[in-house]
């Protein structure tokens, strides 16, 4: 394989949300073909003739091409040009998951926290400029993702008719993985129920590359903006023609030669982090700890970090909680009780309000329990208001990006002891009482659900119909 593509793509194949796929079901002629006919470069094996190409709209997100294939993984989604980025003097922002933060921590043995500061500290020893918290922008999304709820749950109970039929359930779109089968593999049918507010890397994207930069003397085309994230598919994500804006022609000091801008320039996963640290020689677990940036991190006075419940985003029961009190004026304090229905991965939660069940809530991790709530939302038998659902079994924390079990730890042991690290020094907070997010609204987006926030903090998905496969017969 290229040595363009960072180490941690190098070691062959990998598993993301699904285990990876012996071949990718796209070949040159459209017939699929035996496992030993394969026409597409996979990292572990020799390529039988010359490879196929294939574009971003072909991938199915079947981890057989996107998490393996040098035919589709992009050139700039690598730590060769992040480094090279940082020694051509651009001011480059990284931006770190509370998910990858807990892995390296579990990793190293130390605290969320201190592995925060460990990490703001080794940033900033290569050139980083600045070192963010996408808890702070998972705390708009979720702010969002609660207006978006109750106007659909208000006009599921008002109106009658198809418009409504496709209000509810609503969708969790923080997965790429899960966004990418729906806009490929599903009927449009589908699609209306995906929640339209965009994901905390690509909201996180949006502040800085629109709102903060200002603050910090720097136009957006100067700014190189770094995610680091437990998913392959955030690279994907990243990459969506959707997520990219164009500076205003007048805009002062506007560059006219560089005009489109990306929200999310790279994505790094926390098993490439884990590889720079390694090839840089550096022991992390005595690293010097550094302060952390404050300007979009939830870390309050006493210096304690605050976020939401829940490691693959608290959608559910944040979104669950609100709707309570908004909705039927009901206050639920402490966690929720979440109910396996068929196995972990599947759980729910209701509230009743004089004997009938007012909302429904549902977590759906795992490809499988995936199919099979989709094929219930197509038959028109999903009685579910919210889903998150998540294409990784287990959730975000256990994602395909994540550093792999230490030599004698199962994967079990480890995302046990993820989960268990993950709120360790993190205090359990309202999003709507963080006052950086209170900040962004006043200054900047009005407030919660304004056509200002739509604009900025929302998106739209659709039917995709695959390059490739729409100019072959036989298919």
């Amino acid at each position: 394989m290229s040595e363009k593509f960072s180490p941690a793509l190098r070691i062959g194949d990998l598993n993301d949300f699904v285990a990876p796929s012996q071949a990718c079901i796209v070949s040159l002629n459209g017939k699929k073909k035996l496992p030993d006919k394969v026409e597409v470069s996979i990292a572990d094996r020799q390529v039988k003739s010359e490879p196929v190409k294939i574009s971003l709209k072909d991938c199915l997100a079947c981890s057989g091409c996107v998490t393996s294939a040098e035919t589709v993984m992009l050139e700039k989604q690598g730590l060769d040009e992040f480094m090279s980025t940082i020694s051509k003097g651009k001011a480059v922002i990284v931006s770190l998951s509370p998910q990858s933060r807990a892995s390296i921590a579990a990793h190293f043995g130390v605290s969320p926290l201190q592995a925060f500061k460990k990490l703001t500290r080794f940033f900033k020893s290569l050139g980083v400029r600045a070192i963010f918290d996408t808890s702070c922008s998972r705390d708009l999304t979720l702010v969002e993702s609660c207006v978006e709820f109750i106007t659909r749950y208000r006009q599921s109970q008002l109106v009658d008719d198809e418009r409504s039929k496709s209000s509810l359930p609503m969708i969790a779109s923080a997965c790429p993985g899960w966004i990418c089968y729906a806009e490929k593999k599903l009927e449009p049918i589908v699609l209306p129920y995906i929640s339209s507010v965009k994901s905390p890397q690509q909201t996180i994207g949006t502040i800085i590359k629109r709102y903060v930069c200002q603050d910090m003397e720097l136009r957006p085309e100067e700014v190189y903006h770094v995610t680091v994230m437990p998913c392959y598919d955030k690279k994907l994500e990243a990459s969506r023609d959707d997520f990219v804006f164009q500076l205003e022609p007048n805009a002062e000091g506007c560059d006219s030669e560089v005009n489109m801008i990306l929200e999310v320039d790279s994505v790094l996963t926390t098993g490439e982090i884990l590889g720079l640290i390694q090839s840089k020689e550096v022991d992390f677990k005595s690293l010097e700890e550094a302060p952390l940036d404050k300007l979009l991190t939830n870390i309050n006075e006493e210096g304690y970090l605050y976020g939401v419940r829940g490691s693959s985003g608290g959608y559910a029961e944040t979104i669950f909680r609100y709707a309570a009190k908004t909705l039927f004026g009901r206050h639920i304090d402490g966690p929720l009780n979440f109910r396996n229905i068929k196995n972990s991965d599947f759980q729910e939660v209701t509230l009743e309000v004089e004997g009938e069940t007012v909302l429904k809530f549902a977590l759906c991790y795992g490809f499988r329990n995936l199919l099979n709530t989709v094929r219930k939302l197509k038959t028109g038998k999903s009685d579910y208001h919210f889903l998150e659902i998540m294409a990784c079994p287990s959730g975000c924390l256990n994602g395909g990006g994540q550093i792999k079990p230490l030599p004698g730890q199962s994967a079990k042991q480890l995302s046990q002891l993820l989960e268990s690290v993950y709120l360790e020094n993190v205090l359990p907070a309202d999003p709507f009482d963080n006052p950086i997010i209170k900040g962004l609204y006043a200054k900047w987006l009005e407030q919660p659900g304004s056509e200002k926030a739509k604009r900025y903090m929302h998106t739209q998905y659709r039917h995709v119909e695959k390059s490739v496969t729409s100019q072959l017969n036989n298919w």
